[in-house]
């Protein structure tokens, strides 16, 4: 690491960034200001906790931004075994996240069309070509982004990660790092936990080696607990739902799962889930909901479209309807009971391995009932994802079963989480207006 680099990111980040940001977020919370097109006469005002998720967000990509030459930058895929790099003083930089900031921000055309233009093909993952398009032009919204000393892509998630991450490595020329994780069709065998356990292992030296320094086992205990606490405490901020009416939409948490994902492991991000639960406490206590006049509510599953997060909201708290639960963001907090401290690769292998990804369809299904019946939910609405196959498949039998054997309402909706070019608005809006008039019905 460069004395030069260390004094760029001292002052960049320590010296004028940080405090600029929070002098934002200070003037936000004594001045605060509902947003001019915010639909105030159906939707409850934002949660005050909104500043401070724009500073943790604002600031983890400022310290990427200037990472490089100081400490050990490593991309990782969303579900990777992140909490050994954390020990190892790594930045992690997750390229879902990005791509998902990229969604919200409506660049994904743009940015993904540089991966097209050079010859990768509309069928892949969004995520995957916006990142590779960002790799080859260093397009992004959040001004740079980090290169990588090392690559870690975990299989929990998808199959796409493992070709997606060798595109990266041999373009960055950096190691990567493979985690391999066998499919749970019901149970984990104790070998499969094992052949994962051994992988982390195999990691160690690896990552040590591009960090510079050995891994210190009581930081990563202490790393693992941080996690454990704030997957405890996303998994309470997703149960407040259960009250009636409910004090967050998973629009709302959309959003404010961004540190669960790219933030585990830190201090501050425990912080600031204890603040969102205190803040939605006092909201049920009086009695305010996301939604002004909640008269049914509904379960989301699959991940968000993240270019048309407001119309849903809107439009369907134009109805009434809170969408209160979503098998999505619940996945980053069910797996909590699983992290131990005291045997911190054996809970890692058992963790990230069990992923609801990497489960077969009946546990989905399973889910949403469970859901469906401890949240009072009225319907359910099935992102078919083009770009998440994984996630999609079986949804078409899962909506049939919801139906015609538990007598839930359900809709099957088809977009992709990033790319608008896979909307068809017409058609969503059509869907969507019948699915609503037969729950009033």
């Amino acid at each position: 690491m460069g004395v030069t680099d260390s004094l760029k990111y001292y002052w960049n980040v320590k010296v004028v960034g940080e405090p600029f940001l929070q002098w934002q977020r200070w003037q936000a919370e004594r001045h605060p200001k509902t947003p001019s097109r915010w639909r105030t006469d159906i939707l409850s005002p934002p949660l005050r906790i909104g500043a401070k998720t724009k500073e943790l967000i604002s600031r983890h990509y400022l310290e990427g931004r200037y990472a490089n030459g100081h400490r050990p930058v490593a991309w990782v895929t969303s579900g990777g075994p992140v909490e050994i790099l954390q020990a190892l003083g790594f930045y992690v930089l997750y390229p879902e996240n990005h791509g998902a900031l990229c969604g919200v921000r409506k660049a994904v055309v743009e940015i993904s069309g540089e991966a097209e233009n050079a010859g990768y093909s509309t069928d892949i993952c969004s995520y995957a070509r916006t990142d590779i398009g960002s790799m080859l032009s260093g397009k992004t919204p959040v001004g740079r982004l980090p290169k990588p000393d090392l690559l870690l892509a975990c299989t929990n998630i998808c199959q796409t990660v493992l070709h997606w991450y060798r595109v990266l490595a041999k373009h960055f020329k950096v190691p990567l790092i493979l985690i391999d994780t066998p499919f749970v069709y019901s149970e984990a065998s104790d070998h499969a936990l094992e052949y994962v356990k051994k992988q982390l292992e195999n990691s160690i030296p690896i990552s040590e080696q591009v960090a510079g320094q050995t891994l210190d086992y009581r930081r990563l205990k202490e790393i693992i607990q941080l996690s454990k606490d704030a997957a405890e405490l996303w998994l309470e901020i997703i149960g407040r739902g259960r009250h009636h009416p409910a004090p967050i939409s998973v629009f709302d948490q959309f959003i404010h799962m961004a540190p669960i994902v790219e933030m585990r492991g830190k201090k501050e991000t425990v912080d600031f889930y204890a603040a969102l639960l205190k803040e939605l406490d006092e909201n049920i206590d009086k009695g305010i909901g996301a939604v002004r006049n909640e008269r049914k509510r509904l379960l989301w599953d699959n991940l968000p479209i993240w270019y048309r997060l407001r119309y849903f909201a809107e439009y369907l708290a134009e109805h009434g309807i809170s969408v209160v639960a979503s098998t999505y963001t619940n996945a980053w907090g069910e797996l909590a009971p699983l992290m131990n401290k005291e045997k911190p690769l054996e809970s890692m292998a058992k963790t990230y391995t069990y992923p609801i990804l990497n489960q077969g369809t009946k546990y989905k299904l399973d889910t949403m009932k469970r859901m469906v019946e401890e949240f009072e939910l009225d319907g359910v609405i099935l992102h078919s994802d083009r770009s998440c196959k994984p996630y999609s498949i079986g949804q078409i039998d899962q909506r049939n079963k919801l139906i015609q054997e538990y007598g839930i309402p359900a809709l099957l909706l088809e977009a992709d989480h990033d790319d608008p070019r896979a909307y068809a608005e017409e058609q969503v809006a059509s869907r969507l207006a019948s699915f609503v008039e037969m729950l009033d019905n």
